[in-house]
């Protein structure tokens, strides 16, 4: 019988996940500087961008805006080429400190992937993680309905908090988009172009 907790079985894969995106950032900002080719950092957040923006289609074929194509399939190149994309612009942001707009574009991103993480690790597997929970407990006889209920109230309330991810996730993504039109604007207004 698995009656490991949501905690042990989801939410340690997310941080999981999460942490290597912010490995990979921090490894691959230290690798460029030591090789001396922190400059390809700045040029990485245009390919991440477009990663990002070819992620979308995921939303359109959802939405039946793009009729062609398995969903499935389109939501997994949207987890791939997000997250890979999210790497890069990361790599572009790097550990600088220079202005206020791309930093907010950066903290617009890294809520968005997390959200969007909360939606794809957290609550679907917490759903399975927590009915499978109820199907062995009642499968064991030896607990009452109320004993079960009572075992089961804090993968309940989890699920409940995690079930909003879209409330946060839609107007962080947008957010994100305006700020990073925002910086591209800024960027080709200031940039030396002689």
């Amino acid at each position: 019988m698995n009656t490991r907790s949501i905690f042990q079985k989801d939410t340690v894969p997310f941080a999981f996940y999460l942490a290597t995106l912010l490995a990979v950032t921090l490894l691959g900002d230290a690798a460029l500087h030591a090789l001396g080719l922190a400059s390809i950092g700045r040029w990485l957040g245009i390919p991440g961008l477009v990663l990002i923006g070819l992620s979308l289609a995921y939303s359109a074929r959802k939405r039946q805006l793009i009729k062609q194509g398995s969903p499935s399939k389109y939501l997994r190149f949207h987890e791939y080429a997000a997250w890979l994309g999210s790497a890069m612009v990361l790599l572009h942001a790097g550990i600088h400190f220079g202005a206020v707009l791309p930093w907010f574009a950066t903290l617009a991103m890294v809520t968005t992937v997390t959200s969007g993480l909360v939606g794809k690790y957290l609550l679907r597997r917490a759903r399975e993680t927590s009915r499978g929970r109820m199907d062995a407990l009642k499968a064991s006889g030896d607990k009452s309905p109320e004993e079960i209920e009572q075992m089961l109230f804090s993968d309940a309330v989890a699920i409940e908090y995690m079930s909003r991810w879209r409330s946060i996730h839609f107007p962080i993504t947008a957010a994100f988009a305006i700020l990073t039109v925002g910086h591209l604007v800024s960027t080709f207004l200031f940039w030396g172009w002689r």
